[in-house]
């Protein structure tokens, strides 16, 4: 274990990283990473909700600074477009981080009489590799639990990347655990003695295979598996709205969703109009390469998926459905396969039974709302369904009879953290998201040795350390001069305020959704200043020219104006005297960044003395000044080779 906080399992070798992160894991890292997770968990139960919270929005912090560099990471390890990662999955991983902070917090009210499982072993699939993570992780650790982590084979770099800002947020070594590998890694922390829980997410057969393994052991389980869920049509609905529906139900991510609504059941009456409407529009869906923003649909995760898709299409063919793919040409380079359309298919056979995982979707027809329901639930799974009409009395009677965990009503895949997500029968048990999820990762809390309940002992020890650092801190300032007092550090993680750009009389975070880290000479980091784009230049000059004809053109507001500058002036001034306290003065100190030191040869503007003072300055214009100062006068941005105070 390399002891950093969120300790990373893998075998070392002279190959490419993301071969490295593939290799199985040995049952040694498994064992050390579930020593690990034991050592760390009687501390970190112990931590008041408070200190938990703020751990949890430290990690949401970290994931909304790295989020471009997380879109990018997904789309090249999974191959889901761009799009997808940035504008979907990445908002939803720090939304989860967020959400589960708050249930940290309110832990004791709301859980009251419950405490911590344990060590947690969690086994994510590979079609959301980073989302599962956080849907894993944010309920574990928000309950007190530490977790050992494997993600698939196929896409493990953004796990990696996450121990990574895991590090940096300060979660303390041994609550989050990482081990990649193969199957047979996942089966050594399923048997594992020492794990209390399991939570996996994958194929309904592994389920079955880890339902079998965990049975009689008196570990908690929670299974989150396959599914074919319906999407019901019915004749009144919007046929404009359907297609989209469709669209976003099947070839979202590729069809590679669990909850993808494979099965197309529509009204007799409008069959052939609803299926004419979405060739077209299938035809103009775009497919090529995830790091196009304009592609509508990436790459297959891997050959043998590809290869499986392939096998189930042509069956489907052999058993006398019809199929319809879009004339353009599908890229022959590279896990690519077009959007497919099955008609003319029997209930019973095994395009319409069996889980594809890929953009194929099969129809079926039906005359009345009770047949509906019943090719509904002719599968043995129940994980979702999504019904489409304009009628909300049909809807309220069609969707209890439906065997899903989940319906949508003219609406399809829409999750959030705080709604319970989840299905039954062959499509597992157990909730991800809200309280439901929560209850996953409690148990009944038993007596202590006082009678007292533990988790109230812990609050209060958590409490009293908290105000011990505080007393000893200020008995440490009265004797400076005495070096038999240090003063304790505080049990609770400060909280990230990293700065923004201030545009427009607000401030606004950058678009591209990095961050600059700033040192002093001795390698302290002293802060971040948001990295802007052209986007962000543009922004900003467009609000000056706004602003420009009111500020500049009345004569009262010239006197006004100079004391606006004398007050930034001043103020500029007081940030600098605390540069220099911090060790950030001079002309010829270092330029440091501990990413890209070399390129601050070549930014002059773009020094640590001026970005910290272009924070400063945003700061305080953005708490005091804006009742006075006109709304879009001062505009502070931050950029490669641009500084503009």
């Amino acid at each position: 274990m390399d002891g950093t906080g969120a300790n990373v399992q893998r075998r070392q070798s002279g190959e490419h990283p993301a071969d490295r992160a593939r290799h199985r894991g040995h049952e040694s890292d498994v064992d050390a990473a579930v020593a690990a997770a034991r050592q760390a968990f009687i501390a970190w139960t112990a931590l008041s909700p408070h200190a938990r919270a703020r751990h949890l929005y430290a990690l949401a912090r970290g994931v909304q600074k790295h989020s471009r560099l997380l879109a990018v990471l997904e789309s090249m390890d999974n191959g889901k477009s761009i799009r997808e990662t940035r504008d979907i999955d990445i908002p939803l991983v720090s939304r989860h981080f967020y959400h589960h902070a708050g249930w940290a917090q309110l832990l004791d009210t709301e859980f009251a009489g419950y405490e911590a499982i344990g060590v947690v072993g969690q086994i994510i699939p590979w079609n959301f590799p980073l989302l599962m993570l956080a849907w894993k992780i944010a309920p574990a650790i928000a309950a007190g639990n530490t977790v050992v982590l494997k993600p698939a084979e196929f896409t493990p770099l953004t796990a990696l990347c996450f121990a990574e800002i895991a590090h940096e947020a300060g979660i303390p070594a041994g609550v989050i655990n990482i081990v990649t590998g193969h199957g047979e890694t996942g089966a050594e922390i399923v048997n594992h003695p020492d794990v209390d829980k399991i939570a996996f997410t994958g194929s309904t057969e592994v389920g079955r295979i880890i339902r079998l393994a965990t049975a009689g052991s008196g570990k908690k389980l929670s299974l989150e598996l396959g599914g074919k869920s319906p999407f019901i049509v019915y004749d009144d609905a919007d046929l404009d709205s359907v297609v989209e529906g469709v669209v976003d139900a099947i070839w979202f991510n590729q069809g590679q969703v669990c909850c993808a609504g494979s099965r197309l059941l529509v009204q007799e009456g409008i069959a052939d109009r609803l299926m004419q409407k979405l060739r077209a529009r299938m035809e103009k869906l775009r497919l090529g390469s995830p790091l196009d923003k304009a592609v509508d649909m990436g790459a297959i995760v891997a050959p043998v998926q590809l290869e499986r898709i392939r096998g189930l299409v042509q069956q489907g063919v052999d058993e006398g459905a019809t199929m319809w793919q879009p004339s353009w040409a599908c890229p022959t380079e590279g896990c690519f396969y077009p959007p497919t359309l099955f008609t003319d298919v029997s209930p019973s056979s095994t395009i319409a039974q069996v889980e594809i995982f890929g953009p194929v979707l099969v129809t079926m027809t039906f005359r009345t709302p009770a047949e509906s329901v019943a090719l509904a639930n002719n599968t043995p799974y129940g994980l979702a369904a999504s019904v489409w009409t304009e009628n909300i009395n049909l809807a309220l009677d069609i969707a209890p009879k439906i065997k899903a965990g989940v319906v949508w009503v003219n609406s399809t895949n829409l999750f959030d953290a705080a709604s319970g997500f989840g299905g039954y029968r062959e499509s597992g048990f157990g909730r991800e998201g809200g309280r439901e999820g929560m209850w996953e990762y409690v148990k009944k809390a038993g007596p202590s040795v006082d009678g007292r309940g533990s988790r109230r002992a812990s609050r209060v020890e958590g409490r009293g350390s908290a105000r011990g650092s505080r007393v000893e801190g200020r008995g440490s300032r009265r004797d400076r001069g005495s070096s038999t007092l240090a003063p304790r550090p505080s049990p609770l993680p400060s909280i990230d305020r990293t700065p923004k750009l201030y545009i427009g009389g607000k401030q606004a975070r950058p678009d591209q959704g990095y961050s600059r880290r700033i040192h002093s000479p001795d390698g302290t980091l002293l802060g971040e200043a948001p990295e802007g784009n052209r986007k962000d230049i543009r922004n900003a000059v467009e609000a000056a020219h706004a602003a420009l004809g009111g500020w500049s053109r009345r004569r009262q507001a010239r006197p006004r104006r100079g004391r606006y500058v004398h007050r930034a002036a001043v103020h500029v001034r007081r940030m600098g005297r605390q540069v220099r306290r911090r060790g950030a003065h001079g002309a010829d100190s270092r330029r440091r960044d501990c990413h890209e030191r070399a390129d601050w040869r070549h930014r002059p503007d773009v020094s640590r003395r001026a970005s910290v003072a272009r924070i400063g300055l945003a700061d305080r214009a953005d708490d005091g000044h804006r009742q006075h100062h006109g709304r879009h006068s001062v505009n502070v941005t931050s950029a490669h080779g641009i500084g503009l105070l």
